[in-house]
């Protein structure tokens, strides 16, 4: 005797919550054999094929948005792809905001939901780099639940996003007092180790153990090799551009300084532009030489510790590090960040 829908979906449901994605979509398919148009079926689905980075869970939630527009539950289910499970696309995080918009209303006057939304909100503002409203949506959360394992990492990453250092060595410890095993704590403390001028090894090869997938040993470039990466990207700019940043030095620093990221820059960014674009340059200079008066020298400044520990292999590194000089060229051009995004150099 085959199982019912009822049987079908608890049984999808644990399968869920237990990590077991692939049964959860088998399961949630019986179900919706059975019952082609059962939202909680749809829901379980959605979820399930967002947790596998499937494209097909947009697709599913859609579908189930139609069917239910105003559940609260499907809306939040739609976010949570868009906005925890989509990598860094910030139009997808953007969907997944306005997603919430249209759950609030009910989320609200539920606290358990209130949760889940609020969170979820951090999360995106994180994410957009929008850390000091992130901070408030958690702290949001963690009024109504101090123990909040996904709030509490979240707050501790978006101090270490604004360069509050010593709130975020403090929240990072408490995380690893409480959990010794997450990883994204361990981590962050080898980060603020690595500033202080001590050892971070022991917290980076801890995270690794602890998370093989998601850190990884650094790929170490000598200096002359990495120097070498720089001067082949200039060389595969546009020739317009070659020209423009042939007088623009190119600093390579292991981090950023405090200063560097004294107007709200990430510490983990892996270059910067400073100064003025060429566009803004005073009329009447001949070159982007600058008048000492009024005019800031333009430079570039690649921090080559955070591209080390951005990929995972030499063919990624030397990419990233044509992005990233790539993209501050744009900045001396006067290219935004919004240019740069739909120009792939973010």
């Amino acid at each position: 005797m085959s199982a019912s829908v009822e049987q079908l979906l608890q049984m999808a449901d644990d399968a869920l919550r237990d990590g077991e994605f692939e049964d959860t979509i088998a399961l949630s398919k019986q179900a919706l054999e059975q019952e082609p148009n059962n939202t909680d079926a749809l829901e379980l689905q959605g979820m399930a094929l967002g947790e596998l980075g499937e494209p097909e869970a947009d697709v599913v939630f859609e579908r189930l948005l139609k069917l239910a527009p105003k559940s609260t539950t499907a809306l939040l289910g739609a976010a949570r792809v868009k906005i925890v499970l989509a990598g860094d696309d910030r139009d997808r995080i953007a969907d997944g905001l306005e997603l919430l918009e249209r759950a609030e209303p009910v989320a609200k006057r539920d606290e358990e939901l209130s949760i889940e939304l609020e969170s979820l909100r951090g999360v995106a503002f994180n994410k957009l780099g929008d850390n000091e409203d992130a901070l408030d949506s958690f702290a949001r959360v963690l009024q109504l639940d101090p123990t909040h394992p996904e709030a509490r990492i979240e707050q501790a990453v978006a101090f270490f996003e604004l360069a509050r250092f010593d709130d975020a060595k403090k929240a990072f410890e408490r995380i690893v007092r409480d959990d010794p095993q997450e990883a994204w704590a361990h981590h962050h403390l080898g980060l603020l180790a690595e500033r202080r001028g001590e050892d971070p090894e022991p917290y980076f090869a801890r995270a690794r153990k602890l998370a093989p997938d998601e850190f990884f040993a650094p790929v170490v470039l000598s200096d002359d090799e990495f120097r070498a990466a720089v001067e082949k990207a200039i060389d595969e700019l546009p020739e317009e551009s070659r020209e423009a940043v042939a007088e623009v030095p190119i600093l390579i620093e292991p981090i950023p300084s405090d200063d560097d990221l004294a107007d709200g820059l990430s510490p983990i960014i892996l270059g910067i532009f400073m100064g003025a674009p060429i566009n803004d340059r005073p009329m009447g200079l001949d070159s982007i030489t600058p008048n000492a008066m009024s005019f800031e020298a333009p430079r570039i400044k690649l921090f080559k510790k955070n591209l080390e520990r951005f990929a995972r292999t030499r063919e990624e590194i030397f990419e990233e590090i044509k992005i990233t000089v790539h993209h501050e060229v744009g900045h001396l051009l006067g290219m935004d960040e919004d240019e740069l995004y739909d120009r792939g150099l973010d």
